[in-house]
């Protein structure tokens, strides 16, 4: 599959549901969370000439409701394989949303390396901290690209740096504005859930420390997600992030910065 281009989109991306896909161009394509109906992939993957014979693969993050809250339906319509920890794979044998249909499609990530989940696609799921049974996120090697996969994270841990400063594309949280989440009107117990103990989100000013952090020359693209529908708005995430980008590549920075709206789809972009 060398030479050929790489596609990236979100269906939707926070608390109401997360699913993205990614994929050769003409060739194999895999879907990263299914927190988004099966209709809707459908017609989304459909209205921009992705045929849906090409889905290989569904690769799981963790187990909270707005990432696997279709996942059942996946393996019952599509038979997709489904790539998670074992831990994750124990849960979904018994959960609600999954036990009827999963069985079948089960397959495990090694406890260390890489796994390949497609013709030309090969993943290797590292743990970040969060408050989930058995959160990762995804170094995946498609192609000539190498995207790291980050969100529902509280802290960018070093594995997860160290991967991200060798990747041409970054998808990353940020979640939140500090300020925002700490005088918004949610409990004080979900305010110190989310972004206290390193167990929640990632804030905008952790997301921008992260880029800076992580920055190299070869890195094409960075993606935020999972943006905050209470406590951010995109004008404020992407400033901070783009602010770190400047700071760390220069004014002319050649890395370029979209975020995954909350509810709607993206366009299909090239990386």
């Amino acid at each position: 599959m060398t030479g050929k281009a790489v596609r990236l989109m979100s269906f939707t991306s926070g608390s109401c549901g997360n699913g993205a896909y990614i994929g050769f161009e003409d060739g194999p394509g895999i879907l990263i969370d299914a927190g988004v109906s099966v209709r809707r992939v459908r017609r989304e993957l459909q209205d921009r000439g992705v045929d849906l014979s090409s889905l290989a693969a569904v690769l799981v993050t963790h187990d909270h409701f707005d990432h696997i809250r279709h996942l059942g339906s996946y393996c019952k319509h599509f038979a997709l394989p489904v790539w998670a920890t074992p831990k994750l794979q124990r849960v979904f044998a018994t959960h609600f949303f999954t036990k009827d249909w999963i069985g079948g499609c089960q397959r495990e990530f090694p406890a260390d390396g890489w796994a390949e989940v497609a013709p030309g696609i090969s993943v290797h799921a590292f743990p970040v901290p969060h408050d989930a049974t058995d959160t990762v996120g995804f170094a995946i090697r498609i192609g000539e690209e190498r995207l790291v996969w980050m969100t529902d994270l509280g802290e960018v841990t070093a594995d997860a740096m160290s991967l991200a400063r060798e990747a041409t594309a970054v998808v990353i949280e940020s979640n939140y504005d500090p300020h925002m989440l700490m005088h918004g009107n949610y409990t004080w117990q979900l305010k110190m859930r989310i972004g206290t103990g390193g167990q929640g989100h990632l804030s905008n000013d952790a997301c921008a420390e992260a880029i800076r952090a992580f920055w190299h020359p070869g890195l094409r693209n960075v993606f935020l997600c999972h943006l905050s529908g209470n406590n951010n708005t995109p004008s404020m995430a992407m400033s901070c992030a783009s602010a770190a980008l400047r700071i760390a590549a220069g004014p002319e920075a050649p890395t370029r910065l979209l975020y995954f709206p909350r509810q709607l789809p993206t366009p299909l972009y090239s990386l």
